[in-house]
């Protein structure tokens, strides 16, 4: 947890991440879609953690189609980076525009606190990787973007996304895949892949740390982070999972309060006052305040 008054001099972020993606393990890391959660999971023992477009989209009442800013995710990375004090994984779209929007995107998620993004090679409207007709952008125009985010960097570790499986095969994404790791991308994440064959081929194919998606409601079928280690893979997120529970617990806290006018009933569902404070390092903050305002008698 991050507190005020203690001494948090350590190495970038992206130079944290990187050096667990050397260790050669299967790093999990879980959507947080907030600051709070991220020190939820850092807690269950989470070395690095994921803020996805589509969570942050949707907690901010908005569809996941490129529509966020690149303010609107550093406000989130800020929040999530400073709680935990963990490696950021952030998504970064389609760059916000071209190169020199995602040299921009770079510096000022670098600066917000993140590890590492993931950059897509769709076009906009973008949408969510396991939507039907995704729209995709050049192979050279997406190595191009991927060039230039190696270039602005100074130790965020960039992975390549590619959406081409659906549209133009396994080749197809392991050509795009070939083309983002000369261009300077660290990693690749091959999205929506639909069965555990095509996981082993593209890992087969591609000598890079791999990254995959197990979302919920998808094309992809469930596998366990060790599944995905003995495929081939070095990364696994859960992007949207934590919001998901967390607006499906609000969705039933609303229809209990609308039908018995009171919350009683749900008490055993939610984190006690305690349970809270412990969590956000309350009387930490607490304690310090008091200790800094003391009044000192000459």
């Amino acid at each position: 947890m991050y507190l005020l008054g203690e001494s948090h001099a350590q190495a970038p972020a992206g130079e944290r991440f990187r050096a667990m993606i050397r260790k050669g393990e299967i790093l999990g890391i879980p959507g947080t879609h907030n600051g709070l959660c991220s020190l939820q999971a850092k807690r269950a023992g989470f070395k690095a953690v994921y803020l996805s477009g589509a969570a942050v989209s949707a907690s901010m009442g908005l569809p996941d189609l490129g529509i966020l800013t690149i303010e609107d995710m550093a406000f989130y990375i800020r929040q999530v980076s400073r709680a935990s004090g963990l490696p950021v994984l952030v998504d970064g779209d389609t760059g916000y525009g071209e190169a020199l929007n995602v040299m921009n995107m770079v510096r000022c998620f670098e600066d917000a606190g993140a590890g590492a993004v993931h950059l897509e090679d769709q076009i906009l409207p973008k949408k969510c990787g396991h939507l039907s007709d995704k729209k995709l952008a050049s192979r050279d125009d997406m190595a191009a973007k991927v060039a230039a985010a190696a270039r602005a960097r100074r130790h965020l570790f960039i992975i390549a996304r590619t959406d081409a499986a659906a549209s133009e095969g396994l080749d197809g994404a392991v050509e795009r895949a070939k083309a983002y790791l000369a261009a300077g991308a660290d990693a690749i994440f091959p999205e929506a892949l639909t069965d555990e064959g095509m996981f082993r081929e593209f890992a087969r194919r591609i000598d890079a740390p791999l990254l995959a998606n197990m979302t919920e409601f998808g094309r992809t079928p469930f596998f366990t982070a060790e599944q995905f280690k003995e495929m081939g893979y070095r990364m696994v997120i859960w992007p949207v999972s934590s919001l998901r529970v967390s607006a499906k617990a609000s969705e039933c806290l609303y229809a209990n309060i609308r039908d018995a006018g009171s919350t009683e009933a749900l008490l055993a569902q939610m984190q006690t006052r305690a349970e809270l404070y412990d969590l956000i390092g309350y009387h930490h903050f607490e304690a310090l305040d008091q200790s800094i305002a003391r009044s000192i008698i000459p």
